[in-house]
């Protein structure tokens, strides 16, 4: 595949294997994250935290992981952005950080206390970041402007079928641990996400060819790593509208995936809730599969605003369609609007977020995207506490408030895309 950081000629060449290289590292960290927040992490929980303030007790735990992550992401792609080791810029991270996770998930089995899984999740916050900030360099090093909505759309695919992938295989083994079947399940559980990590970061590592560097290494300094966070407003103002638009977005998401779980197993009144929160997650990744990928060919053609936007408002639908109804059925339909709306957004919010970022310094603009989005995930996780507050009200009120608030988020984080001007937000001719 290409090895040019800067995308030219050979970079045209790139073959639709290509594509897949140097966006897999996110298949394994979506696998590992979606294990980990959707079925793991909420089930674990109950064995040390009062059951009326569950909601409460993991968005706190989340919340303070999303704050190390706002602060990691984007200092881990301004160094790599100024690393110079021989085998690439971006790789020897990706390696580090994924070794640390393998020797940090244990804890989350072994951990006897809240105040301990709290402790041992935040190390792997901080070691999936130190990994994910130089990661998000790979496109804007490796693909012509013109082919970053396909490998967005590649990368959003695979985020995706990550995402699912594992979530319906270790829901079984999360219920049987839940009903105290015994602590092998957990383990099982924890095993099947690190392994497809291993395996991804592995594939990274030996197919991804970057442009060698030159040997020499400059740390950035303390001034620098302020910049890491800095944007020039005036210069810039339609990232930041951009990341605006993200937050609100990615609120809605963030919002509807942490409690996905608790919604079920109390609206829906489900028997084995981490198993349907697999079944919910499968038509959602169903209707993110039919449109991620078709969606990120076409922001190449039409532009990426007319895909974003129209997903913003699909999803509200969807939103709309949980509120008023809390049937089983309805919920699985509301998933599937979710779900197009998903995929449609992910592929083009990253066409759009390689559009907009600087020269040079792409894996830090885009670990700022990421800390927009990480801000989303932690205004989501405040919503917890508002959820078994309204609840003690009334049974199940907080969960239709909480709907509310994702309602507002999409439309408005849809409708203000209006006012971002992109660089590349015109029709192009493929080849």
């Amino acid at each position: 595949m290409a090895t040019n950081s800067s995308p030219g000629t050979e970079a045209n060449n790139l073959r639709h294997i290509d594509y897949v290289k140097i966006t897999i590292f996110g298949f394994g960290l979506s696998a590992f994250w979606s294990s980990l927040h959707v079925v793991i992490m909420p089930l674990r929980l109950l064995d040390f935290v009062p059951e009326a303030l569950k909601n409460t007790y993991l968005d706190l735990l989340i919340l303070t992981g999303l704050i190390l992550a706002m602060a990691v992401q984007p200092i881990a792609g301004a160094i790599s952005d100024r690393s110079g080791f021989r085998w690439g810029r971006r790789r020897p991270y990706i390696l580090a950080g994924t070794i640390l996770i393998v020797l940090f998930l244990p804890g989350i089995g072994l951990g006897g206390s809240y105040a301990a899984i709290l402790i041992i999740y935040c190390l792997l916050q901080i070691s999936s970041n130190a990994a994910q900030g130089p990661f998000q360099g790979f496109i804007p090093d490796l693909v012509p402007e013109d082919r970053r909505g396909l490998a967005s759309g590649v990368r959003g695919l695979l985020n995706l079928v990550g995402g699912v992938a594992l979530i319906r295989l270790i829901a079984p083994f999360m219920d049987r641990y839940f009903t105290g079947e015994g602590s092998l399940w957990l383990w099982l559980a924890l095993g099947a996400p690190v392994i497809v990590l291993l395996a991804a970061m592995l594939v990274t590592m030996l197919t991804v060819k970057e442009r060698p560097g030159t040997g020499q290494t400059r740390l950035p300094s303390l001034s620098t790593l302020y910049r890491s966070f800095k944007i020039d407003v005036k210069a810039r103002p339609d990232f930041i509208l951009f990341l605006v638009c993200c937050f609100l977005i990615f609120t809605a998401w963030g919002t509807l995936m942490a409690h996905a779980l608790y919604y079920l197993m109390d609206v829906a009144d489900v028997v084995g809730p981490a198993e349907a929160a697999g079944d919910l997650l499968i038509v959602v990744s169903i209707g993110m599969l039919a449109s991620v990928y078709p969606a990120g060919r076409l922001s190449d053609r039409i532009g990426r605003k007319p895909i974003a936007i129209s997903s913003g408002l699909l999803g509200a639908l969807g939103i709309a369609v949980l509120f008023f109804s809390q049937n089983y059925m309805h919920i699985m339909v509301g998933g599937g609007f979710l779900g197009i709306c998903g995929g449609a957004w992910m592929s083009t919010q990253w066409a759009l977020a390689t559009d907009l970022v600087g020269r040079g310094e792409e894996a830090r603009h885009l670990g700022l995207v990421n800390m927009s989005i990480a801000g989303a995930g932690v205004l989501s996780r405040l919503i917890g506490p508002v959820i078994d507050f309204f609840n003690t009200y009334s049974p199940n009120l907080g969960y239709q408030v909480m709907l509310l608030i994702c309602f507002i988020c999409l439309v408005i984080g849809a409708l203000l895309l209006l006012r971002v001007r992109a660089r590349v937000d015109k029709p192009h001719v493929l080849c």
